[in-house]
């Protein structure tokens, strides 16, 4: 896509941001209007601008901007009404600055409540009029005009200061919403109450919609009523519609990025992104909304690197696009890399506090306390009332295991924003930590809701579960993670824990299998081959789980090959290739599982034997478990007659400082085994 742009391309994109950040500006939609002004920033060419302040400038022959068609309003209808209402509207504008939605509302549409109370006739009267509640508005008009369908409720005003309005009342009712709640995970706060001005809404746009359609003048519209009416049945859980009404939005106007993150949020895997892809405009926002979804999905593919290679050409500087390579590294689990680029990231921007809370997470993982110490201070300087600043401070805390320090500031990021994601994962996390279960799966709970599509909320539910010894529904969310994320093996190896708590031996083996596969890696080689492609490495843990359940099932043959497998990689000398490991995920429909493992176990000792000098691979070293492996197998070696086997191991325990009094044993054992065969 890169290279069809060319200068008139690259300036029409100009002109398309700069009338998006001016109209998402001119409509409070702020988070839309400061990603397009920051998108706009990142392309605008350094030498357009005269870099030295004491040159004189030479106004007349300065050059000359070209005029943005996008920032007149296109229908003459519209921009009349506007031009009409261009004082009430900097009025209602001012008012929701200032936070007074229901006045900034009241200024276009007429209040749908009375200020008094209607006096009752009788008792009933009051009972009727508390069920009809939810429908006020309906039962007024539309049984004496139009008894079978919605109807508009609305007066004839623009849809720039419909949308205001309308935007307005919703803000007013998720206001009343949080006010209602409380304190976060208190009494009143159990995800039941709702904002009461949703079905009004529902409704009420629904018949201006249907007047529209009615009336031929649909075409008109710019996009912004479908976006709201898009995300008040997002909210009212009525998500197909939602997004129908969202696609129909980016359509009329691609450059809002508000619809665009309110659709990603409807989608649950990439099957879902696929068929919404086929709806979708072709331009450059769907290239940016495939890569920003497929990074919310954690596709780190070949083809998500490239979309976001090309749009680097187009948008060299721009942080959004920096910020969504770091999050890819972060998911691949190249915390270094991520790291260097949230750094970069802040070292161009100091009091940028976007995704800073994502930059805290990586040097938790990485224990590097110094670093997020420094950022705990440059977020708090910058701002300390954001719900970034108080999950960077919390995940320090954390990091310090001061935890309940750590879970007043998460509680606090949700005191500011109830639906910030990160603070009810990361508060989950703390509970967890601090024995509080019940608390933490409220928590995890939480964050489902808000995102249906984050592993970490679903993997926590399971870990909570599972330490209620609840293993049955502990295994439901360990699916649910695996699903969202099938090549990190800490999730099959979840789940294959489950299915042995659960005897389901068989089960719990092919998901360790799978978590095999998962977190196989190649350690590099340069030194010996120059060509920096090493051997596959297993992970010890997974393949002595696996040994032991076989063994568990009475199959001892293949439990001495995992054995094995587990003891050799100590040196990491394993000529295993991914095709056979991978086989072993499949189901043995034709039994010969058994006879691939010993093939596999004869080759690695083959291996051993005749390349050990020539080559040194890189391995984890004598362990705790891979002792474990060498005990087990110096035993069966000895219950078969292998005594010179035997012999070998137990040696080598001795020599490891690891079990050394069973090693001992063991070798008394095989002397006197040798003592009776002479």
């Amino acid at each position: 896509m890169a290279a069809q742009f060319s200068e008139e391309n690259i300036q029409e994109l100009k002109f398309r941001l700069e009338d998006a950040a001016i109209k998402c500006s001119e409509r409070c939609l702020y988070q839309s209007a400061k990603w397009a002004a920051e998108m706009l920033d990142s392309i605008v060419p350094i030498a357009n601008y005269d870099t030295d302040p004491d040159s004189p400038m030479d106004i007349p022959e300065a050059p000359r901007i070209p005029e943005n068609p996008y920032l007149r309003t296109q229908d003459p209808v519209e921009a009349a009404l506007e031009a009409q209402e261009s004082h009430k509207y900097l009025l209602a504008k001012s008012y929701f600055d200032t936070r007074e939605y229901d006045r900034c509302a009241a200024i276009f549409l007429p209040p749908a409540i009375p200020p008094v109370p209607l006096p009752t006739a009788s008792p009933n009267a009051t009972k009727s009029r508390q069920s009809l509640t939810p429908q006020k508005g309906k039962s007024k008009n539309s049984n004496a005009k139009d008894p079978g369908g919605p109807r508009n409720p609305y007066p004839r005003i623009s849809q720039k200061s419909l949308f205001l309005a309308l935007y307005a009342k919703y803000l007013a009712g998720e206001k009343r919403k949080d006010e209602e709640t409380e304190m976060v995970l208190g009494p009143a706060d159990g995800g039941t109450t709702v904002n009461r001005e949703l079905p009004d809404l529902a409704r009420g746009l629904e018949g201006w919609f249907v007047q529209q359609e009615e009336k031929g003048l649909d075409e008109r519209s710019s996009g912004w009523l479908e976006y709201l009416y898009g995300v008040i049945l997002l909210k009212g859980r009525n998500e197909d519609e939602a997004k129908k009404w969202l696609i129909r939005s980016v359509h009329l106007n691609p450059f809002h990025w508000g619809a665009w993150q309110e659709l990603n949020d409807l989608l649950g895997s990439t099957e879902d992104l696929k068929q919404v892809e086929a709806h979708l405009p072709e331009n450059i926002m769907t290239l940016i909304f495939h890569v920003y979804c497929s990074q919310e999905l954690y596709q780190a593919t070949d083809d998500t690197y490239q979309g976001l290679s090309e749009l680097d050409s187009i948008f060299p500087t721009s942080s959004f696009l920096k910020t969504q390579r770091a999050l890819l590294f972060y998911h691949s689990k190249d915390f270094e890399s991520a790291s260097e680029i949230f750094t970069e990231i802040l070292i161009l921007s100091p009091h940028r506090l976007d995704s800073l809370d994502h930059y805290s997470n990586i040097l938790y993982v990485m224990g590097n306390r110094p670093q997020l110490a420094f950022i705990a201070q440059i977020a708090t300087a910058t701002d300390k009332f954001r719900p970034e600043t108080c999950c960077v401070v919390g995940n320090y805390y954390s990091l310090k295991s001061e935890h309940e320090k750590a879970v007043m500031y998460f509680r606090r990021a949700l005191t500011l924003d109830r639906n910030f994601l990160s603070a009810w994962i990361l508060m989950g996390h703390e509970y967890v930590e601090m024995k509080n279960t019940h608390a933490a799966i409220e928590s995890y709970r939480r964050a489902v809701d808000l995102n249906r599509k984050d592993c970490r909320a679903w993997y926590g539910l399971g870990q909570a579960y599972e330490v209620l010894d609840m293993s049955f529904y502990a295994l439901f969310y360990y699916q649910r993670a695996a699903a969202l994320r099938p090549y990190d093996p800490k999730m099959w190896q979840a789940v294959g824990t489950c299915y042995a708590e659960m005897d389901r031996v068989e089960q719990s083996i092919k998901a360790l299998k799978r978590a095999l596969v998962a977190g196989a890696y190649y350690a590099d080689d340069t030194s010996q081959t120059g060509s920096g492609l090493g051997r596959k490495i297993l992970d010890p843990e997974t393949l002595h789980q696996i040994a032991s359940l076989y063994e568990r099932i009475g199959e001892e043959e293949e439990a001495a090959t995992y054995m094995e497998l587990t003891l050799q990689q100590e040196s990491g000398q394993v000529p295993v290739e991914e095709e056979e490991v991978s086989s072993d995920n499949e189901d043995d429909q034709d039994g010969n599982d058994t006879q691939r493992s010993s093939r596999r176990a004869r080759k690695s000792a083959s291996f051993n034997q005749h390349e050990e000098e020539e080559v040194t691979w890189h391995g984890t070293g004598v362990t705790a478990t891979t002792s474990k492996a060498r005990l087990w197998l110096a035993r069966w070696s000895l219950r078969n007659g292998d005594l010179e086997r035997a012999d070998q191991l137990a040696g080598e325990l001795c020599q490891d400082g690891v079990e050394v009094e069973e090693a001992k044993a063991l070798m008394r054992d095989v002397r006197a085994r040798r003592e009776d065969d002479e």
